[in-house]
């Protein structure tokens, strides 16, 4: 009898194996989101970048927007800023221009970009522009703003950065997981390009950033997590930053439009025209506070 109830579980035990189907591997996301490069649709995120230090871990940055898409990639976005600070831990700033830049940079900064015009507004801009004026127009601009410098450095609304980024990645049950160094992803991303004021450091080129990429039933971009060390973006020599990302709405309908001719500006109220002059730019000493 044992022999025979030994012999049923056995059986069963096989039959049940072999029922179970294997994981499947998730969609591609380069050719789920290639699908989605249509004109006049678009896809939406919020983030939240961590600056780590030691035994110190907080948020700097978050950020919100929308990414318009045409058939060749994106055409347009509009980004919304805001660093970790209020005026309350600026506490008493000096009553001079430095001082006041400051006190703008808790403010948000938005960025509206079409094509490769840039338009700035809010945080630092404020403190530059003339009066009854509140966008700069820079073209070449940055598609995040000066906030952006410090967001995710890897778009995966863009299809070439996309695909390279999924070079050699390992699937996970619910997407795909890797490294890649900042010089390939600099390499195949022009939006990265555009966003950075100038070309990393070479020991910044060399450096991995790991990522994790949650993708839906199909193959679409959910979340990105990426993780690197801080030397990536600017924000100091020493710690880490990580960078989290949600997506929703791939396909929506977008329409992204420059702001009122009437209440931008081409120069600052100094006359400078060129946003690459403004070399001081106080964000960086805000990525790990206190």
């Amino acid at each position: 009898m044992k022999r025979i109830l030994t012999g049923v579980a056995l059986a069963t035990t096989a039959a049940l194996v072999t029922a179970t189907p294997a994981m499947a591997a998730p969609k591609d996301p380069v050719v789920a989101v290639k699908k989605r490069m249509t004109l006049g649709k678009g896809v939406s995120f919020t983030e939240r970048t961590t600056v780590s230090q030691g035994n110190k871990r907080e948020v700097f940055l978050r950020r919100s927007g929308t990414l318009q898409f045409s058939r060749s990639g994106i055409a347009a976005s509009d980004i919304t800023g805001k660093l970790n600070i209020t005026s309350k831990d600026l506490g008493d700033v000096p009553d001079s221009e430095f001082g006041e830049i400051l006190r703008a940079v808790a403010k948000p900064e938005r960025t509206i970009r079409v094509g490769t015009t840039a338009y700035l507004s809010g945080n630092m801009w404020t403190t530059l522009l003339p009066e009854g004026k509140t966008w700069f127009k820079a073209p070449k601009g940055p598609p995040g703003g000066i906030t952006g410098t410090y967001g995710q450095p890897v778009n995966v609304g863009e299809y070439s950065t996309l695909k390279t980024l999924l070079k050699g990645a390992k699937a996970t049950s619910h997407g795909y997981k890797g490294t890649i160094k900042l010089g390939a992803l600099w390499k195949a991303s022009p939006w990265l390009r555009a966003g950075s004021p100038s070309k990393p450091s070479a020991k910044a080129l060399k450096a991995p950033i790991a990522w994790r990429l949650t993708v839906n039933a199909a193959g679409l971009p959910t979340r990105l997590v990426t993780t690197f060390s801080s030397t990536v973006n600017g924000t100091g020599d020493k710690g880490s930053v990580s960078v989290d990302t949600r997506y929703t709405g791939w396909g929506k309908a977008v329409s992204i439009k420059a702001p009122a001719a009437k209440d931008v500006a081409t120069s600052f109220e100094d006359g400078r025209e060129d946003i690459s002059s403004l070399t001081e730019i106080p964000l960086g000493v805000f990525a790990v506070t206190g």
